[in-house]
C-alpha cells in the first residue's frame, strides 16, 4: 500500500514539474500550454507508458471540481467596472447565442453526417461553450480593447452554466416534457444560481472583513472556500452552481478584502493546478488509436461551428443587445474567431460517456480531435486575427501583479503602458498627462534601463512606464492614458475622453 502510494506521487510530482516547466518552453516555441498538458496525458497512458485509465465517471466528477476553480479564478480577477458595460451582451452570448449555436451545428451534423436530432443536437450543446482556461490564458497577454476581451471572459464565464444543463438533459432524459417546461426549468437554475451566488458573495465579504483571522494565509482558504460553498449551496438547491461560482467570485473579487492581492495570487496558482491536472486526465482517457477515424466528423462540425454556428451566434447576440454598430463588423469578427475551446467541450463530452449515450464514444474521440484542432488553429492565431482586424490595444494598461505590503495598504494597482509605435504618447512630457490624484508614472524603462522620472521628463516611442494608480481613481487614469495616447496632450481639447469604444 505504502509502495503504491509512494509510486503514485513520485509520478504526480513528476508530471506537475514537467508540466510547470511546459509552460515556458511552450511560451517560447509558440505552442499553447494547455496542448501540452493533452499531450503528456496521452503520452502516460495506454499507448505510451501503458498506463490504462478508461473511468469516465471519475474524469467528469474531476472535471467538474476543476472547472470550479478555474471560473471562481475568473470571477475573483474580473474588474466590475468593466465588466458591468458588457454585461448584457455577453450574458446574451451565453444563453441566446448558445442555443443558436447549438441549433446550427445540430442541423449541420444531422444533414451531412446522418445522426439522429438528440445526438446532433448533443454535438452542437457540447461545443456551444467557450474555455474559461483558454480564454483566460490566452486573452490576457494580448494587449485588445477592454470592452472585447471583458465580453469573451464573461462569456466564457457564464455560458457553462445553461450548457451543463442542456449536455445533462439531452444525455439523459432528452426533451420528454414540453419545451416551455424545459426552458423554464434552464431559466429557473440559472436565475436561482446568480441569486446564490450574490448572497454567498456578499456574506462572504462582510465575513472577510470582520473574521480578524489568525494568519494571513487563511484568508485566500477561505475565499476559495467560499465560491466552493456557492457552488454546493446552488447544486444542493438545484440552481446552476457554475453561475453561482462565477457570481460569488466576481463580487468578492471587486470587495475590499484584507490580504486581496493573496488571495488572487493563491487563486491563480489553483487555477493552474486545476488546468494542469484535468488536461492531463483528458489526455490519459482518450484512445489514441480512436482518433484518425474521428478527424473526417471532426472536420465536419468544426466548420460547421467556426463558419456558421458561432459567427451567426455572436451576430444574433450583438443585434438583440444593440451592441451591432459599437462591436462593428471587426469586432463581431473577432469575437466569432476568439470564441476557444478547451477543456470543457471534452469534459461536458464525458457525460454522455458516463451515461452510456449512444454514439457518446464517437463524440467526445471528435470533440478531443476539434480541440486539439482548435488549440492550434485559434489561439495560435489569435495575434495576427487581431492585427488585421484592427482591434489591438497597444498602448492599454496591463496589471502587473505583485505582492507588495504598500500597495495592499494603499488599495493600489501597478500599471503598465507602452509607448507603441503610432502613440501620441511619445513626445508628451510626464506633467502633461495630468493624470488624475492618486496615480502617478514612478518608473520609466527605456533602453533596457530603468530610471524615475521627472516632470519635464519627455516619453520617447518605445518606453514602459509603470503607474501606481489607487482603486478609486484606477479607470480615470486608464481613460487618460487611453485619451493621450490617441490625440496627445491635447486631448481634451479634441473632446477626446478616453472612453473604450471597442
Amino acid at each position: 500500500m505504502t509502495a503504491g502510494l509512494d509510486l503514485a506521487l513520485l509520478i504526480g510530482a513528476a508530471v506537475l514539474l514537467v508540466a510547470v516547466g511546459a509552460v515556458r518552453v511552450s511560451t517560447r516555441v509558440g505552442v499553447p500550454s494547455l496542448l501540452v498538458y493533452l499531450l503528456i496525458g496521452m503520452g502516460l497512458g495506454e499507448s505510451g507508458l501503458g498506463i490504462r485509465f478508461d473511468d469516465a465517471e471519475l474524469t467528469r466528477t474531476l472535471g467538474f471540481c476543476a472547472l470550479l476553480v478555474i471560473i471562481a479564478e475568473g470571477g475573483l480577477t474580473a474588474r466590475w467596472t468593466t465588466l458591468r458595460p458588457v454585461l448584457k451582451l455577453s450574458a446574451i452570448l451565453a444563453t441566446l447565442g448558445v442555443a443558436v449555436s447549438i441549433a446550427v451545428v445540430g442541423a449541420v451534423v444531422h444533414v451531412l453526417l446522418g445522426l439522429d436530432w438528440r445526438l446532433a443536437l448533443l454535438y452542437g450543446a457540447v461545443l456551444s461553450s467557450t474555455d474559461a482556461a483558454a480564454v483566460f490564458a490566452t486573452l490576457r497577454r494580448l494587449r485588445l480593447r477592454p470592452r472585447l476581451v471583458a465580453t469573451l471572459e464573461a462569456e466564457s464565464g457564464m455560458n457553462d452554466a445553461p450548457v451543463v444543463l442542456l449536455v445533462v438533459l439531452l444525455s439523459t432524459t432528452g426533451f420528454a416534457l414540453p419545451w416551455w417546461h424545459e426552458l423554464g426549468v434552464v431559466a429557473y437554475e440559472l436565475a436561482a444560481g446568480a441569486a446564490i451566488g450574490i448572497t454567498v458573495g456578499v456574506v462572504g465579504r462582510w465575513l472577510l472583513r470582520h473574521a480578524a483571522l489568525p494568519s494571513a494565509g487563511l484568508y485566500p482558504i477561505a475565499a476559495v472556500g467560499l465560491t466552493v460553498l456557492a457552488y454546493a449551496a446552488g447544486a444542493v438547491a438545484h440552481a446552476s452552481g457554475f453561475l453561482a461560482v462565477y457570481v460569488a467570485g466576481v463580487v468578492l473579487g471587486n470587495a475590499r478584502l484584507p490580504h486581496r492581492r493573496a488571495i488572487l495570487g493563491f487563486a491563480d496558482g489553483l487555477a493552474w493546478l486545476a488546468q494542469i491536472g484535468l488536461f492531463v486526465l483528458l489526455g490519459l482517457l482518450v484512445s489514441p488509436d480512436a482518433l484518425p477515424a474521428a478527424i473526417g466528423p471532426a472536420l465536419v462540425v468544426g466548420g460547421a461551428l467556426v463558419l456558421l454556428a458561432r459567427p451567426l451566434s455572436v451576430w444574433v447576440s450583438a443585434v438583440a443587445a444593440r451592441s451591432s454598430r459599437r462591436l462593428g463588423w471587426r469586432g463581431q469578427a473577432f469575437l466569432s474567431w476568439a470564441g476557444l475551446r478547451g477543456a470543457v467541450p471534452i469534459v461536458l463530452a464525458t457525460i454522455p460517456l458516463s451515461s452510456a449515450a449512444p454514439g457518446a464514444d464517437g463524440l467526445f474521440n471528435a470533440v478531443f480531435v476539434l480541440v486539439i484542432i482548435f488549440t492550434l488553429v485559434q489561439a495560435g492565431t489569435l495575434a495576427p486575427v487581431a492585427r488585421w482586424l484592427g482591434v489591438t490595444a497597444p498602448a492599454e494598461a496591463a496589471e502587473i501583479h505583485v505582492e507588495t505590503a504598500p500597495l495592499e495598504r494603499m488599495r493600489a494597482d501597478l500599471l503598465q503602458i507602452d509607448v507603441a509605435p503610432g502613440s501620441r504618447l511619445a513626445g508628451v512630457h510626464i506633467d502633461e498627462l495630468r493624470l488624475p490624484v492618486g496615480s502617478g508614472v514612478t518608473l520609466v524603462v527605456r533602453d533596457g534601463a530603468g530610471f524615475v522620472p521627472g516632470p519635464d521628463t519627455r516619453l520617447r516611442t518605445g518606453d514602459s512606464l509603470l503607474i501606481v494608480a489607487t482603486a478609486e481613481v484606477r479607470d480615470l487614469t486608464e481613460r487618460r492614458m487611453r485619451a493621450v495616447s490617441r490625440r496627445g496632450r491635447l486631448a481634451r481639447w479634441f473632446g477626446e475622453d478616453g472612453a473604450d469604444h471597442g
